[in-house]
């Protein structure tokens, strides 16, 4: 039932800032913790980020300092600001909802690449 769809990636310099939107339908929204992953070619799903229904962060020890995880429930979207990346952030980029119901749906992903 739940639908998420991602947005923002592109092609970005090393240093360089991008800031990726994940747009949820058919949960209670801000009911929901929120989730970032990646995936780069050749490799497993990779935890990036994580907010909580009432606001609190977590991120990757890889990301931490230059990533920021928020939300808009008034919009049903979270947000990744990524700032100074690096060529290793190359990856294609999802949102997920933590929930029971929600656990095996994932979006299309937004690819990121990070180069010169």
């Amino acid at each position: 039932q739940v639908q998420l769809v991602e947005s923002g990636g592109g092609l970005v310099q090393p240093g360089g800032s991008l800031r990726l939107s994940c747009a949820a339908s058919g949960i209670d929204f801000g009911t929901y913790d929120m989730y970032w992953y990646r995936q780069a070619p050749g490799k497993q799903h990779e935890f990036v980020a994580y907010i909580t229904s009432g606001g609190k962060t977590n991120y990757a020890s890889s990301v931490k300092g230059r990533f920021t995880i928020s939300r808009d429930n008034g919009k049903n979207t979270v947000y990744l600001q990524m700032n100074s990346l690096k060529p290793e952030d190359t990856a294609v980029y999802y949102c997920h909802a933590g929930g029971s119901d929600t656990w095996g749906t994932w979006g299309q992903g937004t690819q990121v690449t990070v180069s010169s």
